[in-house]
């Protein structure tokens, strides 16, 4: 069967994540997290203490930042590296989150990360999940799928994520977080979260993981079966 791109969208703990790296292993594609782009991108910044409204500084770091994704032997999961560093845990938590969306709001972190997550995309046979995937990174993906689903239920999600590695974070804390990335993401300048106009809408309120990954997947044998036979 012919390899195509599957580009998702959506808003923060709606599962686009979880969704994208079990479709992934369905189908034996490669999973990108372009969310962990950014937050390795936030990581540098933090560590190297680089002002964000400094443009000069932000450029002379995105230089020196190198991006690379590796699979950890004894889970099967790709895991994110931040020059050469296993970063994966770092970049999740709490503090990260906070600015993740004010650093990827600036142009020149778009559209180094951009290129980057092309570049990745160009063999096919990828998932990748984001903000701007189906509308910027890959407006020519067969199948683009947009996430959302309730903000209690999405910060649920994120509370027990948090939990199960060691973070106790108030409920309220994280929903305030998740309304705000969303005000960021959606009206942000460059690249804003919006719906591709030929994206089908997953809401996954009610959906279990397995519910969400089987029902992308049937989607992405639709489009490769109906490319197979034109």
């Amino acid at each position: 069967m012919r390899k195509i791109v599957i580009a998702i969208d959506g808003y923060s703990a709606c599962g686009k994540s979880s969704t994208a790296k079990g479709v992934a292993s369905v189908l034996g594609y490669t999973y990108i997290d372009s969310g962990a782009m950014y937050r390795a991108v936030t990581l540098y910044f933090v560590q190297n203490h680089v002002s964000i409204t400094n443009i000069s500084e932000v450029k002379k770091a995105l230089e020196n930042i190198d991006i690379t994704f590796i699979v950890n032997d004894k889970t099967g999961l790709y895991e994110t590296y931040l020059n050469g560093l296993n970063v994966e845990d770092e970049i999740r938590k709490m503090y990260i989150s906070k600015q993740v969306s004010q650093v990827s709001s600036i142009k020149d972190v778009r559209v180094e990360m951009v290129s980057q997550q092309q570049k990745l995309g160009k063999k096919k046979g990828v998932v990748m999940d984001g903000r701007d995937i189906g509308t910027v990174v890959f407006p020519d993906a067969e199948l683009k799928i947009f996430m959302d689903a309730d903000i209690y239920v999405r910060a649920g999600r994120r509370q027990q994520e948090l939990l199960e590695k060691g973070q106790m974070i108030e409920l309220e804390e994280i929903m305030e977080n998740l309304k705000e990335r969303d005000r960021i993401d959606t009206t942000r300048k460059e690249s804003p979260l919006t719906k591709a106009q030929d994206a089908a809408v997953v809401d996954t309120t009610f959906r279990t993981l397995e519910e969400q990954i089987e029902e992308v997947v049937n989607l992405a044998l639709s489009k490769i079966l109906n490319e197979d036979i034109s």
